[in-house]
């Protein structure tokens, strides 16, 4: 049988070629890798790590603005020999409850000042305290810049006077939880502000950015809290100070804007002490009020809800709840902690009705007891 012809092993020399040619072009990549890339290609570190923000060339009002807030937030507070607290009252028109405050204030002469801005009517006074403390008022509107207006305002007449180091902004519904003495300690003998900032991710939180903020606020510091402060001298002089940011909220932060609803009165402060002074501040407000309706408004209280046993059992609080306003309204809970320690958060309470202010007064017949 005559034998059969094998096929031949010889393979055309241009694939050969080809062959040899990607495996040294896949070792050459290999062993001669860009020095930069090294480190990530032995740790896997760098695949995590997004790219570095290009660097923004700030205007002259943004330098201007940063240099004067950085030299106010490092400033030396100012020494008094007579240190105040400035109570100021933002109202529409008289107060209902001066009378309970004149019995907070009584026997503490010249360790406070007064100042009430009535919005909407002349006040009539019922209590000899505040005659005379009326500044000079304009027309405020709910959840417009105007109220930020009228802080200012206040702000500003409070601030002539040097003895005054804290400055503290009431309602005409809002009623002390403590005797005088121990608001004067809770408030003078700490170097931070109180004012209420927390990051809310839902639509009445970062909902309410727009990028008309941008460049000089980016939404990563959008801050939402309730417009009820009390701040150091410093932080009094930096809201005065600063147009640049109050600039951008009275143009683009409204009521009723074509593109979303914006209340400056809850986004302002708590933005821009997130901005400026983060550390400066406590992230709460000590004037309580209740949300737990789930309405617009906080909870009211009236004649027959108001008790000693509900006063205490605010006072008593030591946790600040602040619930977002996404889906699942997620609380955010903190101790309240001043000067390193646990303490209750609360100074003072809000809403309470004019008729109730006859149990008040009967309640804080003796503050000592709350």
């Amino acid at each position: 049988m005559a034998p059969r012809n094998r096929p031949s092993s010889k393979r055309p020399l241009w694939i050969v070629v080809l062959i040899a040619f990607v495996c040294a072009i896949v070792t050459g990549a290999y062993l001669y890798k860009p020095q930069q890339y090294t480190a990530c290609y032995l740790s896997n570190s760098c695949s995590s790590q997004p790219p570095p923000e290009p660097v923004r060339v700030y205007t002259d009002d943004e330098i201007a603005a940063r240099v004067v807030i950085r030299d106010i937030v490092r400033s030396q507070p100012v020494r008094s020999k007579n240190p105040k607290i400035a109570f100021m009252f933002l109202t529409p028109s008289s107060l209902p409850f001066e009378k309970l405050w004149e019995k907070f204030f009584m026997g503490h002469e010249g360790r406070y000042t007064i100042y009430v801005h009535a919005s909407r009517e002349r006040t009539v006074h019922a209590s000899p305290l505040f005659a005379g403390r009326d500044i000079r008022s304009e027309k405020v509107v709910w959840g417009t810049v105007s109220m930020i207006d009228a802080e200012r305002r206040l702000l500003a007449n409070a601030l002539q006077d040097a003895d005054n180091q804290h400055f503290v902004l009431v309602s005409e519904s809002c009623v002390p939880l403590h005797n005088f003495d121990y608001v004067y300690s809770y408030l003078m003998e700490t170097n931070i502000s109180f004012v209420d900032s927390f990051d809310d991710p839902g639509p009445h939180g970062a909902g309410r950015y727009s990028d008309y903020m941008l460049p000089e606020i980016v939404k990563r510091d959008w801050r939402k809290g309730a417009q009820w402060f009390t701040v150091k001298r410093q932080h009094a002089v930096l809201i005065l100070a600063d147009t640049l940011y109050y600039g951008k909220f009275k143009r683009y932060c409204k009521p009723g804007n074509e593109w979303h609803n914006c209340y400056s009165d809850e986004h302002y402060l708590p933005t821009l002490f997130n901005m400026v002074d983060p550390t400066g501040i406590a992230n709460w407000s000590v004037s309580h009020v209740d949300w737990s309706e789930g309405k617009w408004h906080p909870k009211v209280y009236r004649a027959v809800d108001t008790s000693f046993e509900l006063l205490k059992s605010i006072a008593s609080i030591d946790e600040s709840v602040h619930v977002n306003s996404n889906a699942k309204h997620q609380a955010q809970r903190r101790p309240c902690v001043w000067n390193g320690m646990k303490r209750p958060c609360y100074l003072f309470a809000r809403k309470f009705y004019p008729e109730a202010l006859d149990t008040l007064m009967n309640i804080f017949s003796n503050f000592t007891v709350i």
